[in-house]
């Protein structure tokens, strides 16, 4: 029996989707539909088996009543019509069309409200302490749960959820970047992501201030002011390889995406954790900071800071990203999805 696979992409900044159009990519035989806020705009070119849902978005700058908050849920607000129409929409699409396995990336909500509409799950798992009772719940009712990293980079106890868990490997959009040969000495470059973060123009002047003798590509932020003459500010680049492939070094947060990126790319990383949900980024941040190469800076020390021993520190080391990434990654997760889909619609 044929079934389609669908994927839930979370807003909040541009992982999820970079994620999942990843994956994408090894699901050519597979009808694909991606529901999301925001996809139309983001999405160039489709591919033919792809299709996108727009989904209203969940959230409201008008003031609406609390209510009670639920401890099942994290984000469940009273009177936002948004979040009716969002459901509404995919109750239809689960109506519409079956079977049907529903990848969520990410969301406890929608999880849930999927296997209540009789839709089987596949929950992403992220780093983060995630003992909640909503994440609970929604790893107990999925079919099965992902981690797109490697089994080494898993923190905490081997429970019921490690042992439900299918760790992929990590994977990147420069998965494919073999050749380092491009690399330039003293050059750095400055990973901006979509999702907010305190690496700002301030931070970024500050550092190159100190450091006349290093260029510094500042992708995702651009600026017209006038600038320290050694940084360039490239703004949002849909491809940013050739820059990045001639960079020393890359400062960027300490978000799935960034990470799997710097370690695609095998280069020295200052990495930044931005304050998140579940401490996300910081356990992200703890599952890496051993290795050479790489060197943790929290938010409230960056003020203290000698930049340029940091930077000698980092030269002298030898980026150590082994089985941080997998070339397999991406291929692992999509054949889990259609390996549960099968045992589920096909037993």
């Amino acid at each position: 029996m044929s079934f389609t696979i669908a994927f839930y992409v979370h807003h909040h900044g541009s992982g999820h989707l970079i994620r999942t159009l990843k994956i994408a990519t090894q699901l050519t035989e597979y009808s694909v539909i991606l529901l999301g806020s925001e996809l139309n705009n983001t999405v160039h070119p489709l591919p033919e088996n792809v299709t996108l849902i727009h989904l209203p978005p969940d959230f409201t700058d008008q003031e609406l009543p609390i209510g009670n908050t639920p401890d099942t849920f994290h984000y469940a607000p009273i009177g936002l019509s948004g979040i009716r129409e969002r459901m509404s929409i995919m109750a239809d699409l689960f109506r519409r069309i079956s079977p049907l396995i529903l990848v969520v990336d990410v969301s406890v909500e929608v999880a849930l409200f999927a296997r209540l509409c009789s839709v089987p799950t596949v929950v992403i798992r992220q780093h983060g302490i995630r003992d909640d009772l909503p994440h609970l719940m929604a790893y107990q009712s999925a079919a099965l749960i992902i981690a797109p990293f490697a089994r080494a980079e898993h923190l905490g106890s081997e429970d019921w959820i490690y042992s439900k868990t299918v760790f992929t490997g990590g994977f990147s959009r420069f998965d494919h970047i073999l050749d380092q040969s491009s690399e330039v000495r003293g050059q750095v470059g400055v990973l901006i992501g979509s999702g907010g973060s305190s690496i700002n123009a301030e931070l970024i002047e500050s550092i190159a201030e100190k450091l006349p003798n290093h260029i510094f590509h500042v992708l995702g932020l651009d600026r017209n002011e006038i600038s320290n003459p050694n940084v360039y500010w490239h703004g949002r680049l849909l491809s940013p390889e050739s820059i990045l492939r001639s960079c020393q070094f890359i400062i960027g947060n300490t978000g799935h995406n960034t990470v799997m990126e710097v370690a695609s790319l095998n280069k020295r990383f200052l990495g930044i954790p931005e304050i998140r949900p579940f401490d996300e980024q910081l356990e992200k941040a703890r599952a890496i900071q051993e290795r050479e190469g790489i060197k943790i800076i929290g938010l409230a020390d960056l003020a203290d800071q000698d930049w340029p021993v940091i930077f000698q520190e980092l030269e002298s080391e030898t980026p150590d990203w082994q089985g941080v990434t997998d070339a397999e990654g991406a291929y692992r997760m999509a054949k889990a999805i259609i390996d549960t889909a099968g045992e589920l619609f096909n037993p």
